[in-house]
């Protein structure tokens, strides 16, 4: 009977309390340590999310302090300055951006994979082919009247945008070493020095401004002129801080003849890096120029630049969060951990959720007054009231978009998202933007509601690619990429 007694006891019918305990215990110490892994992630990606914003917001920040002294001179000088901007952007500044990005897979990766010498070695590489591609985009730079006035623009503002982009061109050089560095330091999480640099760029470039344009008297040409000065004055002191600071010796060992190699290799994944940027950038130029098209087209036109502004200026937190998760999987990748990279990815889609959520909301509770601060004509700010819930909404999905870029750069899927604004953007969007707006004549809104059409098929693409990923496949991937590089390099050498 005791003996029974003991095997009823002992059946596997009946749990073990010990057993129990160690089970409970065990899921306990993985939820545990899972929350660790997220909460240090989170830790990772605001740490470097938020000097990028910074960055970001305050290299913005020079051209829109440069239209605003410039403002003050006259509204030629304002209309040909804004143009001149407009096209500076279109025509150069987005494509040495495009190109520029894709030092942060070659970088990002090897720097997973402690292939340290190598990010030297991409930057100089980089910044050769940006210097290169300078030189053409100057020389459409100096026909730039020419160019809009054959493109039918008014030839007075037309004239006055040509005086300001000469003056600009030297910053073309400036723009594309100034790319190459900061991804060069991004790569390696180091982001609160390019903070500071930008701080001191830009407080240095509201006195540039006010010397030369109003107490030179050099005008809009001044203002053209300080753009350059603090690219440069940008450029500088990024320099001096790669050259002499410790934290860049294992990655910064100088000049090398490497960088003469693999040119080609380099071409291919930036040029599909520059179109993945240039579609997406210049479809909201496009909008704008859209808008001169409709009726009433000076309202249409200022709302649509409100907008685009506004845009913008958010825009740069989502710019902060696409690098930080970039960075985060080029190097989780390179380093051959692809549940890091994954896990990285869930993360930032929740903040960028969070962030989207907040920044829609804030936008929405302005609508009454936002229209106040570029006007006082009651017709442009009720217009731009109409607008912001559209705004919004926008925001947000851009938001999303930006973040799924980023990570998307950081597998070096570059060639893919060039497809995909492609058929977002061009296929998707504009067709929408001109069917709603002159076809359903719903104006302005209809422009921009083709906009928010082209940002849900990114959106949606992206996350079918995301979610199809087979991230041990992307690993090795990543190491091919990293070793096949610096096999080259050392044979070449």
């Amino acid at each position: 009977m005791e003996e029974k007694g003991k095997q009823a006891l002992q059946s596997p019918l009946i749990p073990n309390q010990e057993e129990i305990s160690i089970e409970f215990s065990g899921e306990m110490s993985q939820a545990s340590g899972w929350t660790e892994e997220v909460v240090a992630e989170v830790k990772k990606q605001v740490g470097l999310a938020g000097p990028l914003i910074a960055v970001s917001l305050l290299q913005y920040c020079l051209q829109m302090i440069s239209i605003m002294f410039v403002g003050h001179l006259g509204e030629l000088a304002l209309s040909g300055a804004s143009m001149a901007t407009s096209f500076a952007s279109v025509t150069g500044f987005d494509l040495l951006l495009g190109m520029g990005s894709a030092l942060e897979t070659l970088c990002g990766q090897a720097y997973g994979a402690k292939q340290y010498h190598m990010l030297g070695v991409h930057t100089q590489r980089a910044m050769l082919i940006l210097l290169v591609i300078s030189i053409p985009l100057a020389f459409i730079w100096s026909y730039t009247s020419h160019i809009l006035i054959t493109l039918g623009q008014d030839v007075e503002i037309a004239i006055e945008a040509g005086k300001f982009i000469l003056w600009m061109i030297p910053s073309l050089f400036a723009y594309g070493l100034l790319q190459c560095i900061i991804r060069f330091l991004q790569t390696q999480n180091i982001v609160f020095p390019m903070m500071i640099c930008s701080l001191i760029t830009a407080t240095l470039h509201i006195l540039i401004c006010w010397i030369l344009v109003l107490k030179i008297g050099l005008g809009n040409r001044g203002a053209a002129l300080a753009n350059t000065i603090s690219y440069w004055n940008n450029v500088l002191l990024l320099v001096l801080y790669v050259n002499f600071s410790p934290t860049c010796m294992k990655t910064w060992t100088g000049f090398s003849k490497e960088a003469l190699h693999d040119i080609l290799d380099f071409l291919k994944l930036a040029i599909p890096s520059a179109i993945m940027i240039c579609f997406e950038y210049w479809s909201f130029e496009m909008v704008v120029l859209l808008s001169g098209l409709l009726p009433n087209p000076k309202l249409e036109t200022s709302v649509l630049s409100i907008s685009l502004n506004t845009c913008w200026m958010v825009y740069m937190i989502s710019v902060g969060l696409g690098g930080a998760i970039s960075t985060r999987v080029s190097n989780e990748l390179g380093a051959g951990r692809p549940r890091g990279a994954r896990l990285a990815i869930y993360v930032v889609s929740a903040i960028a959720l969070t962030e989207g959520l907040i920044i829609a909301t804030a936008t929405i509770s302005v609508r009454g007054v936002w229209g106040r601060l570029y006007s006082n004509e009651e017709e442009v700010i009720s217009y731009v009231a109409n607008m912001m819930p559209l705004l919004a909404l926008s925001d947000f999905l851009d938001g999303i978009q930006c973040v799924l870029s980023g990570a998307a750069r950081g597998c070096g899927w570059q060639n893919i998202c060039a497809w995909v604004n492609l058929g977002a953007y061009y296929v998707a969007g504009i067709p929408s933007a001109i069917v709603f707006a002159f076809v359903l004549h719903v104006g302005g809104k209809g422009l921009w509601m083709g906009i928010i059409c082209a940002l849900s098929v990114q959106v949606v693409m992206l996350l079918i690619i995301i979610l199809c990923t087979n991230w041990d496949k992307e690993a090795s991937k990543a190491e091919a990429r990293v070793y096949s590089y610096g096999n080259n390099t050392d044979v070449a050498s």
